[in-house]
């Protein structure tokens, strides 16, 4: 019993005279450093509404948490925010106003360490939005991040993720800014999040096992860009309207192991463009996408090999599946099992009603093959003569170019799953239609310019 009581003796001494975290509220814009330098590791740092200057360093671990929006305020010049210890917490300032120095990198928040959580900031009229350096086990979450008013090239990144495995990033939305880029981090979450107005959505480089999935990426010159990554997955996201030089939707180059899944890319000028992927054997597909409206709905070099693409709705694209440079993709597989994809252009019909076209779908664009070698042929991009210069080719095998792939079991009715996405990909294609009823009347204007390409050598 003496023992017993002298512990607990010793229990109750310790915790007096331990520190104990605690909770501490600034009165007023004043000086933000001298808050958390009076701090204690573990303590909450609240701070009342005002205008902060930074820069201001957190070098143990707390939590620094604004009350209504106190605002910290780089007024043009230098870095904001810099966190160097592990296990702190930054939540619920405005930041805005970093310095321009692409050299120096200035940055609104910028994280040394692991364990950080960085989440409902509004970042405006910063170069570099959040950077996370060798800050593993970290999360960025419902953030908001605008970058400067420059030209493209002379913006930094919105979001940067470094050595940081296991970070999650949700919930964010990132706007004109540069990048958002996952380099050398393992077991990445991307979930949640907008990027719009930006150069790359999101761009991974040697970053394995990443989950991305439930993101919107709109309006970038590029949504998604993998190269040289490995177990990755890219589930349930909207990528639309990535028009720049290359404006891919997603962008696979010498990647392993990926799935790509229930995605809706529409209106990008391509929707997934495959170098070199799978960069490796193992599982790669492209399975149950909408891939509606796109200049080219997949641009792919015939070095891609081993895909499995099927289950997917290709409609309305200018284009369908191309191959760049020689060859083909007859390598690849179009279907799985008896079930191939649904494509918009198939002529064929479905005479058993099993959802399984009786004709193997192989395209034939010589429209297609013709305006490549003379571009001035757009004008006639959508009228009903680029159908009957098509409806020629099929007719008359002398003139049919050669498919680059085949898919043997198209699907004539939309996979399972995706009919939500396939309306809200649809658009204008009853117009289209309705074109038909005048289609013979320029069956003529074709023929004449097929002549006419012929004559000159084009068909040579």
């Amino acid at each position: 019993m003496i023992h017993i009581a002298l512990a607990c003796l010793l229990a109750a001494i310790s915790a007096r005279t331990l520190p104990q975290p605690s909770t501490t509220t600034s009165t007023g814009a004043g000086d933000l450093g001298a808050l958390i330098a009076a701090a204690q590791p573990g303590d909450v740092v609240r701070v009342s509404p005002g205008c902060y200057r930074g820069v201001v360093t957190i070098d143990k671990p707390l939590t620094l948490e604004g009350i209504g929006r106190p605002v910290i305020e780089g007024f043009g010049r230098g870095d904001l925010i810099l966190v160097t210890a592990p296990g702190v917490t930054v939540r619920g300032f405005d930041i805005r106003a970093t310095g321009t120095d692409l050299d120096k990198e200035n940055c609104g928040i910028r994280v040394l360490a692991p364990r950080a959580v960085i989440e409902n900031n509004h970042l405006d009229d910063v170069l570099f939005g959040i950077d996370l350096r060798g800050a593993p086990d970290s999360i960025v979450r419902g953030n908001i991040v605008g970058g400067k008013n420059l030209d493209i090239a002379r913006r930094g990144d919105g979001l940067r993720i470094w050595k940081s495995d296991r970070t999650r990033i949700e919930d964010n939305t990132l706007h004109d800014g540069r990048d958002a880029v996952l380099w050398y981090s393992t077991g990445v979450e991307v979930r949640g999040n907008r990027v719009e107005r930006c150069r790359y959505g999101f761009h991974l480089m040697y970053s394995h096992g990443v989950r991305i999935e439930r993101n919107e990426l709109v309006g970038n010159s590029v949504g998604l860009y993998i190269m040289y990554s490995d177990t990755v997955d890219v589930r349930d996201n909207l990528i639309a309207r990535n028009r720049g030089p290359s404006g891919f939707g997603i962008g696979l180059k010498e990647v392993s192991d990926y799935r790509v899944e229930r995605n809706l890319l529409r209106e990008n000028c391509v929707g997934i463009y495959m170098d070199d992927a799978p960069f490796r054997p193992g599982a790669a597909e492209i399975c149950g996408n909408v891939i509606a409206c796109n200049n080219t709905a997949m641009s792919v070099l015939p070095n891609s090999k081993g895909n499995t693409i099927a289950g997917n709705a290709f409609f309305d694209n200018l284009r369908t599946v191309t191959p760049l440079g020689r060859g083909d993709l007859y390598d690849n597989s179009f279907a799985r099992g008896e079930a191939g994809n649904f494509w918009s252009d198939y002529i064929g019909y479905d005479e058993d009603g099993d959802g399984v076209g009786e004709w193997v779908h192989e395209p034939v664009a010589l429209f297609s093959e013709l305006m490549e070698r003379e571009p001035r042929l757009a004008v006639l991009r959508f009228s009903p003569a680029e159908q009957a210069i098509d409806f020629v080719a099929r007719a008359i095998p002398a003139m049919r170019p050669g498919p680059a792939f085949v898919d043997e079991y198209p699907l004539t009715q939309l996979p399972s799953g995706i009919a939500g996405a396939y309306a809200a990909g649809r658009t204008g294609r009853e117009e289209e239609e309705g074109m038909g009823a005048v289609g013979a009347a320029f069956a003529a204007l074709a023929l004449l310019a097929v002549s006419a390409l012929a004559a000159l050598g084009g068909l040579s």
